[in-house]
């Protein structure tokens, strides 16, 4: 009896990085690369190659992270820390000074999530970008609410209230040339318009 074959997904390579001074010097124990790596095995189907950083608020060091995985081939790229209005805080300087376009609605959506919990949100200056053929998004340090801006906010139900960021990443990486990413809808359902869609692909049987 011949068992159903799995349907196959474009592997992607995904750059994560963590900016934070006293974590890359060993201070303590980084936090943001398990949870980035955490959620997107969760929300992802294919296959991912993560080429992981864990860097010091250094705007030049940052730019020339960014610029090294994107050369490497990530189509996503995702940072987390150093978005706040502190004086050490210059991810989004760092980030903005690669771009070749800006795509503001990440941040504007980010905050619209994080406002849902703090007043604070409105410090956080998270940009994402595009640079070649890559997707540049800055994310919150704390891996709780990296969580929250990815996958948005949920009633007791599981139904939507607030779309997360990643519902728009698939769509955008289409457009920019990049792997056609499939995630799993009960962590984050993915918008694409009808013309976009993909079947999935299956491997010939024997």
């Amino acid at each position: 009896m011949n068992t159903p074959a799995a349907a196959s997904y474009d592997p992607v390579r995904i750059g994560i990085v963590s900016i934070s001074d006293r974590a890359s010097s060993g201070v303590y124990q980084d936090q943001g690369l398990p949870a980035l790596q955490d959620w997107l095995r969760r929300a992802l189907r294919n296959p991912i190659h993560f080429e992981s950083r864990l860097i010091a608020d250094e705007q030049a060091l940052i730019s020339s992270t960014l610029i090294e995985l994107v050369d490497a081939g990530c189509s996503l790229v995702l940072t987390t820390g150093g978005t706040g209005p502190a004086l050490r805080d210059v991810t989004p300087e760092a980030t903005l000074a690669v771009a070749h376009k800006v795509m503001p609605g990440f941040g504007e959506q980010m905050r619209q999530i994080s406002l849902k919990f703090v007043p604070t949100a409105i410090l956080s200056r998270q940009v994402a970008v595009i640079r070649e053929r890559s997707l540049i998004i800055n994310l919150p340090g704390q891996p709780k609410s990296i969580a929250e801006t990815l996958e948005g906010l949920k009633d007791a139900n599981g139904a939507s209230l607030v779309p997360g960021i990643f519902a728009a990443v698939p769509y955008c990486i289409d457009l920019i040339g990049g792997p056609y990413l499939e995630a799993r809808e009960e962590v984050c359902k993915v918008f694409r318009p009808k013309s976009a869609l993909r079947a999935p692909i299956y491997p010939p049987t024997r």
